[in-house]
Formats: C-alpha cells, structure tokens, sequence
C-alpha cells in the first residue's frame, strides 16, 4: 500500500431479511418461514418425506388390527361356542300364563262373600344367582335373608331354592300383597345402584314376579262352608268354590315378551292373549240372616262342648237357602290354622239319624191316608213288646191316654209305633206307605243342589227292613239323612204341602255383564194342602202346649210350629251307637208361613243333651232375627188348641177325616 497507509478490513453490509411467506421460489436459495440461512454459505433445501414408507406403516397396523378381530371372531364362534351360547341363554323369549280374575261371590244382596284382589308370585331364576353371574359366592344366602321377612318364609328353604342346579325358574312365595312386592322392588332398586361401584352386591337381580290373583273372604269363617275354599294353584278346594269352579275360574290368557339379565326388554315388542275374567254368581244366603245362624249355634256347640252343630234357615215359598251355618267352623282365607275336621259341610256332608223330628213324616202319612185325625185316640203303654227288643219313651210312666195329637206333642215312641201300624192291614203293608211318604219328602235321594260329598242319607228299601227297624224307623231311628233334608222335610209341610227343592244359587252375570237367573227349582206335592194345615196346627201344640216338647221355641206375637228330636247317636269312628243327636225344625208364622229353621247339635257332652232344651233356643234366636230382617208382620189370630189327652171313661167321638185326605 502507497504512502505507508494502512486500510482498514472491509465489513460486509449487513442486510435485513425479510421473513418470506409461503414455500421458496425455486432456486432461490431462500428460507421459509424467516429462517436465516446458515452463515458464510448459500441455503439448504429442505424436502419432504417418500410416502410409501408411512402407507406400508398404516397397512401393517390394519392388518394386525383385523388379525385380532378375525382371532377373536374365530375364539367366538368355534372355540367357545358352547359357553357363549349358555351365557346368550339369559337373553330369550319368555311365555307366561295371565290369571283370569276369578269370579266373585256374593249373598242375595249383592255384598261380597268371596272375592279376589291382586297379588304376586314371587319367583326366582337360580341361574342368576351362581357365581358367575351374581358375582358373589352366597348370593343365595344374602337374598333370602333379605326376603324371608317380606314374604313370611323360612331364609334356609328359599336359599336352597335359589341354588337350585340346572333350574330356571323357582316360585318362592304365592299371592304375596301388592306392598309386599313393592317392598321387593325397592330393595331391588337399591341393590343395583349399589353394584355400580361394589360388584356383586345385586343379590336380587334375579328375583321377579308374576302377577296374579288371591282369594278372599271379606267375612272370615262367615258361610265357610258353603263358600269352600281355593287351593295354592287358585283352584276350587272345596264347597262352591269347587262346585262352580269352570264358571269361576274363567279363562287364562298367556304373555310372551323377551327378556335380559331377567328384565323385559321394552323394545322388543310383547304378545298377548287377554284372559277372560271368571263369572259372578249371587247366592240365595242373606248375610245377615247368615251371621244370626253361626253366631247362634256357635256359642251353643260351645256352651254343650259338642263335636259340632249346624243351622240351616229356608224361604219355604221357594225353596231358597237363606243361611246354612256349621260350628266349629274355619277360615277359607287362613286354611293353614283350620282344624281339617272342620273343613267342609257338615249341614249336607253329615249323615245322622234323626230321632223324633222324623215322626212329622210318619204323621203326614197317617193324616194324608185318612187313617187317624189328630184327635184320634191312642192308647201308650209304659212299654211295648216288638220283635226282639222292648221299646220305651224318653222318660218312664205308666198307660198315657193320648190323642194322635198328642202323641206328636209329647213325642211318644210308642204311640208313634201303634199308630204308623195302622197304615196297612199288616205290617209289611204298612211298612210299605210309610216308606212311599219317606221317599217323596227326598228321604235318601240327593236334594238336587250337586254339592260336593253331599250324603243322600240312607233309607232301605221296606223288603230289607229287619225286625227292629220296621218299628224304629216311624220314630226317627234305623234311617238316615242330612240336616238340608230334614230342614226341607218341614219346609213342604209350611208351603201346603209341595216340596220345592232347596237351592244356593240365585243366578249368574257373565263375563259380558248379563245376568242369567238360576232355573226354576222343582217342585212336588207330598201331601195335601188339608193335610199339610193339619199337620201344622199338631206341630203348634209341641210348643204352644205346657205338655209339649217345645216351650222353649215360642216366640212373642208369633205362631210358632215344630218340633224336638233326640235320637241315638251314631259314632262315626266305631260304628256303634254312642251320645245323641239333639234337634228342633220348624217354621213361623204358623198361620202364614214364611220361614222354616232348623238347629242339630252332634254328641253335646255338657247339661242338657235333649233338643227342646238345647236346640230350641237357637231355633228361638235365629228365627227371631230372621223375621225381622225380612219383615214378616206377626200372626193375625191365635193358634188353635187341639186335645193333647182323652179320658178314656168317656166314649169316643167317631172323627171324620178331613177334606182332601186319601181313604187306604
């Protein structure tokens, strides 16, 4: 350098770059983004990455991804087909029976004697309660601990229920109420949110229930026996219940809907065919009339400490049965505390002998034959010689001097016997119109109502009489029959002499609402109207007279009519004669007809075991309230006083038959 200078490094200019927007023009050497290129030197290109690479990356992961799924198809389908499909077995269609509603019940009034109301049944699937599906190892246990209380069972036999192998569906509890299953539901609910966060802990997931139906009795043991009873399948068990079952019963119908884990799956849809609900039927028992009769034989069973007793009231004019009451009784709504002995109708199931109120058929045959009037005289010794035994009256005395009237008053065997001899001009004749009388007052023929185990009594054919029963027989012994028999016996003779046939039932409503009345009961002259009006004025003299049997039967402001029995009882366990029968029959006002009572009581061990003493009085209790309750004015005019006894140092007065009796 000239001139000794010394120059100075030359600085290169600084320039501002500005940031380039966008990718590099090409060649341009230029950086996006503002990026400075590296120092001392010219920009570096940067290129993107070869795409097949990442596309051979993506098919590898697909193709792993459908390995799995084709392994997992394949696990499914073949390997473990079985034990997917017993799992897939909890979600099925399901079918199940609808309960038609059983008919109701009801007295001549309309009030319910028997109805129903819903209820459920409590079942299970077992299957859910194994380990595998409920999660815990005593599912059983903890669930019938819980449901024990509600539906008053035993917790070991409902957890046994509920580990039962191999089975799909257990009842736990029948009819349970509405709030029981409520109560169910609830735990349910519960227990499941809980196993949201504790596995395991819906023990009840697998419990349901079926709706369903429970009879009912709104009156306890009222009218049990004629009611009967329904079985745990909610069948008749007994009584009408039994009798008119197909009418009661309806038809059922049947639900099938699929279900989930034991829950119906709404979304699936359901199919129904509706049940047909049961018919109604209306008896001929008036309630009140009916709780009159049981209350009253009741405490007098009670009161004699008998085996049982039995009341049957009847509307004369038709043959209804207005109440028929048996002690002791039971409760159809709580069998399970019923003593089995008294299940049942004693009042037509029961076959006895009944003693001296059978000699009102022997008089009628009299009366209607013409043979004797009421005041025909008839000479009673203290004991009377028949074929192989002596017979007696119920209490000891020497020569009675009575008329035929008196005879049924004083209830005398042997003038029973004497005058009954006359029917023919033997004894084998006269056995024989005896027993045509019997056979039209329904002796040993069914009364035609069908009740279940009714006993058609027993009457042997009069060729097949021995030599004691063709003279017991016009007394009441050595013949048998139920209590409705008997009752009806004295029913003909208070409706002028025509047998209409006892019945239960009223009538019917359908289904459809129609109401179809029961057809007419059939009806028989036995005797004459004349003969019938005779015979009623004899039975008022047993309980008008201070020498009849039945003083204690009177009622104020009506004529009253009937008559006492105490007859040997037979035993039903040995077969031999053992206590007695005590009963009274009759009907009131004996002017006008209008009711007929009687009472039986079985074996009465305590006081008194005659019927004026023990059965007059209920008969007195019970038709009291009867006539009020169907409001049977009193009797008009007094009841004539035919001759109880003759004095046989007058002479007799030669007595003409009354009109409308047959000459033999």
């Amino acid at each position: 350098m000239a001139g000794g200078e010394v120059s100075a490094p030359r600085v290169p200019e600084r320039r501002t770059q500005r940031p380039v927007v966008g990718r590099p023009r090409p060649g341009s050497g230029g950086h996006s983004r503002g990026r400075r290129p590296p120092a001392g030197g010219r920009g570096r290109t940067v290129r993107l990455g070869a795409p097949r690479p990442r596309l051979r990356l993506v098919a590898l992961a697909l193709t792993v991804v459908m390995g799995v799924f084709v392994v997992r198809l394949l696990q499914v389908q073949a390997v473990d087909a079985s034990a997917y499909a017993s799992k897939a077995a909890v979600n099925r269609w399901v079918t199940h029976d609808v309960t038609a509603d059983r008919g109701t019940i009801t007295d001549r009034s309309g009030v319910a004697l028997a109805t129903t109301v819903d209820a459920y049944d409590i079942t299970a699937d077992p299957y859910l309660f194994t380990p595998a599906q409920a999660k815990a190892k005593d599912a059983p246990l903890q669930a019938a601990e819980l449901l024990a209380p509600i539906v008053g069972g035993d917790a070991t036999t409902i957890a046994r229920q509920l580990a039962t192998p191999g089975s799909r569906y257990q009842i736990l509890a029948r009819q349970q109420s509405p709030q029981a299953w409520n109560q169910i539901s609830d735990l349910k609910k519960a227990l499941a949110a809980k196993a949201v966060k504790q596995p395991g802990a819906d023990v009840l997931a697998g419990v349901f229930s079926e709706p369903h139906t429970k009879r009912v009795y709104p009156g306890g043991d009222l009218a049990a026996g004629v009611l009967g009873f329904v079985n745990s399948k909610g069948a008749g068990g007994g009584g009408l219940e039994s009798m008119l079952d197909k009418q009661l019963a309806g038809k059922n119908g049947k639900i099938r809907y699929a279900q989930s884990n034991g829950r119906q799956v709404p979304t699936a849809g359901v199919q129904e065919h509706p049940a047909v609900p049961g018919s109604d039927v209306e008896l001929t028992l008036d309630r009140d009339i009916q709780w009159a009769a049981q209350s009253a034989i009741s405490a007098q069973v009670k009161k004699s400490r008998a085996d049982r007793g039995y009341v049957t009231v009847m509307d004369n004019r038709t043959g209804e049965v207005l109440a028929m009451a048996d002690a002791p009784g039971f409760d159809p709504g709580d069998l399970a505390h019923a003593d089995a002995d008294a299940l049942g109708n004693a009042a037509m199931q029961d076959a006895y002998e009944p003693g001296s109120v059978s000699k009102l058929m022997s008089m009628a045959a009299i009366i209607d034959t013409g043979t004797a009037t009421p005041t025909t005289r008839v000479t009673v010794p203290g004991t009377l010689p028949r074929a192989d035994r002596v017979f007696h009256d119920d209490v000891d005395h020497g020569t009675w001097y009575l008329t035929l009237n008196g005879v049924l008053a004083k209830s005398s065997n042997i003038g029973t016997i004497e005058a009954t001899g006359q029917l023919g001009r033997t004894q084998a004749e006269a056995n024989q119109v005896l027993y045509s009388y019997l056979k039209k007052f329904g002796i040993g023929d069914p009364t035609g109502i069908g009740f279940p185990g009714e006993t058609p009594g027993i009457l042997a054919k009069p060729q097949d009489w021995n030599a004691s029963q063709q003279y017991t027989i016009p007394f009441g012994q050595g013949l048998s029959l139920n209590a409705l028999q008997a009752t009806s016996v004295y029913a003909t003779i208070a409706n002028g002499g025509v047998r209409v046939a006892p019945s239960l039932i009223r009538g019917v409503t359908g289904p459809d609402g129609r109401f179809v009345p029961a057809a007419p009961p059939k009806q028989t002259r036995v005797v004459s109207a004349q003969t019938a009006k005779t015979l009623s004025q004899m039975l008022e003299s047993v309980v008008g007279s201070e020498q009849g049997t039945g003083i204690n039967a009177r009622i104020d402001g009506y004529r009253v009519a009937g008559k006492t029995g105490t007859a040997n009882r037979v035993d039903p366990k040995t077969g031999t004669y053992r206590g007695y029968t005590a009963s009274f029959m009759g009907f009131a006002p004996a002017d006008n007809p209008r009711v007929t009572v009687s009472c039986v009581i079985q074996n009465p061990t305590k006081g008194s075991y005659y019927g004026g003493s023990i059965c007059g009085p209920v008969f007195k209790q019970v038709m009291e309230f009867a006539l009020k309750t169907l409001q049977v004015p009193p009797s008009g005019a007094p009841a004539p006083k035919l001759p109880i006894e003759f004095d046989p140092s007058q002479p007799a007065v030669p007595a003409t038959p009354p009109t409308g009796t047959k000459a033999r």
